[in-house]
This record gives structure tokens, sequence and C-alpha cells, in this order.
């Protein structure tokens, strides 16, 4: 007899695992299935060398919802962000002064206008002014976070209500202030930042947040909203803190697997699940590569609407015009991981030897061109040869993650286009991972030239890798990017945003949704309170 449930999750990434913590709190009987080993989807913690442990993929938490750590007592579970202290560009190699120049922003904000003043004094001013009026504007925006969006094809005015209350605080906004949400949802992230900045290293660092997993460069119109999503990251209150997770990022998920468990779900590792069952337009269960079923009153699935509604369901089961809609949902992986294994730390010629600004995020973004340049690269089906990086040395503040006296380095590389140029083939051919690689490595030697001599080990993933170990369509990092016309009423396609699919007790919970990618967990947590809400259960 199949094993019956209340609710089966697919996927034990840190939505995934969210939702069941919730289902089970309001005392549903719950089950999770991981395909994989190991729990975490993108935010997991590996050995894959030796005495090195790494965040594969996802590296850092900014976004992580505040309510969701108190709701569900995450701290007692093992949960706990180490700050990660300000962000240092190297530039200019091989000029003035010796070793080239370096921005270093820091989260002491006195240090920072000083760094900033050296450079520019109007951007040191400016700074002050642009600072407030993000946090103002993150502030406006973050309450859209724990909205469910309405469906504006229904005529029940309901869901509206928060919509409402949100465009009524828009009016209420100063004049200044809704012209520049215009523009953040409007303009690109350097032509944004041009009217509040001229030092270009500047411009280049800070309008990386605005391509980080999209498909686009610092030029396309859009990527400015990025930035501000970005900018809406939460630690203890504190907006644009960045932490590392202690353990790396598998160490959130297993908190948030832990607490689920505490409300009595049951976790399965290495339960592939093969399809989704549907009997007489209804989701019913699951059946398990292994042949095994397992019943379930809803089905909850945390993998990418690719995957759930074009690999899981069976032919037929969807209505062929929603089915066009979701092949139409823009995946487009555009970034890599390189993970590296040293025996030793990189020296950078712009600031040589061991010191705080390591311990940072380091932006390989000297200029805007560069950056810039990187995208072309990839508009054309190639890797960039010299690409934006954001490095971080995490055994810095977490040294359990290596061997006494050895270190981590994590490299989030962009561009990686998942479809590579005709001439090039596809990622398994001609080495292409490879020298992949050792662009990357190129790259960071171009500042810190000893790094080729430190290496002991690296592992390089391209969105073709990330596409098949994660299960992430395309290796797109948010399950689908963040591009305007996929957000909000449309993600993952108009109609259908509010976690509920057209197969009736079948519900979307990963980053596919509304708000969006990153170690968020919004995602899941709203899922499951639709749920309890559709089935009449109190939310505990």
């Amino acid at each position: 007899m199949p094993q019956r449930y209340d609710a089966v999750i697919i996927g034990g990434g840190h939505n995934g695992l969210i939702s069941a913590a919730y289902l089970a709190r309001a005392g549903l009987k719950t089950v999770v299935l991981e395909r994989r080993h190991v729990l975490g989807g993108a935010a997991v913690t590996e050995e894959i060398i030796p005495g090195f442990k790494f965040s594969v993929a996802s590296y850092v938490v900014s976004l992580l919802r505040p309510e969701i750590i108190r709701e569900l007592n995450l701290p007692k579970f093992g949960l706990d962000i180490l700050p990660l202290d300000g962000t240092f560009t190297p530039v200019r190699p091989g000029e003035a002064p010796p070793g080239g120049d370096y921005l270093w922003r820091v989260n002491d904000h006195g240090r920072t206008i000083r760094e900033l003043r050296r450079w520019s004094k109007n951007d040191a001013e400016a700074y002050e002014e642009y600072g407030q009026l993000m946090v103002d504007m993150a502030r406006f925006i973050k309450p859209i976070l724990g909205i469910v969006p309405a469906d504006l094809t229904e005529n029940d005015p309901r869901p509206m209500m928060p919509l409402a209350s949100l465009m009524k605080r828009f009016a209420e906004l100063p004049e200044r202030q809704q012209a520049v949400f215009v523009q953040l949802m409007t303009m690109s992230a350097k032509d944004f930042l041009d009217q509040w900045f001229e030092t270009d290293p500047l411009k280049a660092t800070m309008s990386a947040s605005g391509i980080i997993g999209t498909y686009q460069g610092i030029n396309s119109p859009g990527t400015a909203y990025v930035l501000l999503h970005h900018y809406m990251g939460e630690i203890d209150g504190a907006f644009r803190a960045w932490g590392i997770p202690k353990g790396g990022t598998g160490g959130v998920s297993y908190a948030i697997a832990r607490a689920a468990q505490a409300q009595g779900a049951e976790i399965r590792t290495e339960a592939p699940v093969a399809r989704i069952i549907v009997r007489n337009g209804k989701a019913t269960g699951v059946a398990l590569e292994s042949g095994e079923e397992i019943e379930a009153s809803v089905v909850l699935s945390s993998a990418d609407a690719k995957v759930t509604f074009l690999d899981l369901l069976e032919d037929g089961v969807l209505d062929p015009e929603f089915e066009t809609e979701i092949k139409r949902f823009k995946f487009r992986g555009s970034s890599g991981k390189v993970n590296l294994a040293v025996d030793r730390l990189p020296d950078f010629k712009a600031l040589p030897g061991f010191g705080e600004h390591l311990r940072g995020a380091i932006s390989f973004s000297p200029t805007t061109v560069e950056m810039e340049k990187a995208y072309d690269d990839a508009k054309y089906g190639h890797w960039s040869e010299r690409p934006y990086m954001d490095m971080i040395i995490p055994t810095l503040v977490d040294p359990q993650m290596a061997p006494p006296g050895k270190h981590v380095i994590s490299c989030f590389v962009q561009y990686a286009p998942y479809k590579l140029a005709p001439e090039l083939g596809t990622w398994d051919d001609n080495n292409n991972r490879e020298k992949f690689g050792d662009a990357v490595i190129n790259r960071i030697a171009e500042f810190a030239p000893n790094i080729k001599d430190i290496i002991i080990g690296r592992q390089v993933l391209t969105p073709l890798d990330i596409e098949r170990t994660m299960g992430l369509t395309e290796g797109n990092i948010f399950q689908g990017e963040l591009t305007l016309e996929q957000l909000f009423f449309n993600r993952p396609v108009p109609g259908w945003a509010r976690f509920k699919t057209p197969v009736q007790n079948l519900w979307l919970s990963g980053s596919s949704t509304h708000p969006g990618g990153g170690i968020m967990g919004a995602n899941g947590r709203l899922a499951a309170l639709e749920v309890l809400k559709a089935k009449g259960r109190k939310v505990a």
C-alpha cells in the first residue's frame, strides 16, 4: 500500500524545507523528497576536495526573511550568520601607485566616506544621500516580499487589498522618491548610478548587484530594479548587510531542516521523483524513480516551473496555452562558480599582504567598460575572458571550512552562458569547462599574481553543471530571470502567480514564484500559508 501524507514536497532546497516546516507546524503530516544525498538544493555545503568544505553554489546570505528566522526559531537549530565586512575592489593593476589602486567600502560608514573622499569629494557627499534614499526605497518595496500577488483576471477584490495599500503608500511618498522608484523600475543600473556618482570603479562595483543572475549587462534597462532587489537584504534588521553562514550555506538549509523535523516533518534524501501523479485533473501524489508511490492530499514542488510542469507532469495534463506560457518563461543561465582550495592567501598588488580587506567581498569590477565587455562576450555565446567576479574567502571568518592554515575561496562568475556559440560546441566539448576555469584564474592573477602558485585544487561549475547537479533549468540561480516582465503578477506566468497551479492540489513553492530568487525563503513560506488557507487550517 502506498504511504499517505497530507502534503508531499518535491525538493529539499531551502524553500521546500521552509514549506515543510510551516505545514508540519500547522499539523499536516508532511514529507520532503530530495533527489540528492544532501539537503539544500543550491544552498548546500559539500567537501569537494578532502578537508575543504565549500558552499558549492550559493555562498552568502542577505535576503533570508527575518520573520522566517523568528517564526521557526532558526538560531535554536543552528543558524549562525557571520558578518561579511565590506567590499574591496582592486583597480588599474600596474599603474601608479605601485600595484594599482583600490576602492574599499566597509561597514564602518565613516571609514567608507573617507575612502570615497580620496576618490571624489562629490561622490562622498552623494553617497550619503544615495544610501538613505535606497534604504527608503527598500523599506517602501520590502512589504511586497510578503504579499501574495493578486490575479488581475479575477473579479474578487480581496487579493488586491495589499497592492492597494502599496499604491496608497506610493501616493504618499515625496515626489522625489516617486520619481526615483520609477527610475529603478525602468533604468539600467549604470544609468541610474551615473546620476549620482562620477568614480568609475564605484559605479562598476555597485552596478554589479544589478546583473547577478540575469543575462543582461549593466547598461541593460531594468537592471536597476535587480540592484534594489539585492538592497533589500536584512540581517538582524540591517539593510544591505551580507553574511556568511557558519558551516556554509548548507548550514542554513540544515537549520531549516532541523526546525521542520522538530515540527514532525519527515525528510528523505536520495528519493528522486519521477512524476507527479494526476487523476481526474487532481494531483494525488508522486511516483519515485524507484517505482514507489506516495499519496498526498497536496503536492508542493519547489523545483522550477519548467521541471515541475514540463518534466514531472505527463503529456496532456496541462492546457496547451498554459504549457506554451511556461515554455516562454526565460531562464538563460549566465553564471558560473569556481571554488578553490589554497594553501595560503592571495596577495593583491594594490594592497599587499594579509589584511582585513580580505575578510569581505572582493569585487573584480574595476571599470564599467570592462563590466559591459564581459557581457559582450556572453551575448555571442562565449564565456567572459575577463569576467566580473565576486570572490570571498570564508575561512577568514569560519576557519572550520578548511584544514588549519589553509583556505577555501569562492568565486561567483559572470558571464558564463548556458548555450555556447556553435563553434565552441557544448560545455562538455573541447575542454571548454577547464578553459573557463583558466579564464577565471587568469583574471584573478591580474590583481593577485600569486594565485596560480597557491591552488591545491579547484572545482569549476558551468550553468550546465548547475543544471545537472542542482536541477536548476539552464543553471539559472533564481529559477528564472529576475526581469520586470517575469516578476510579481507574471511569475511564472500571468494568472498563475498565487502559488497554486492549473492542476488541482498542485502548488509551486520555489524561486520560479514571487518574489524571486536568493536565499530568501519567502516563496516557501507564502506557498505554505496559501495551502493552509485553502485547506481552512489555522496558521500556527
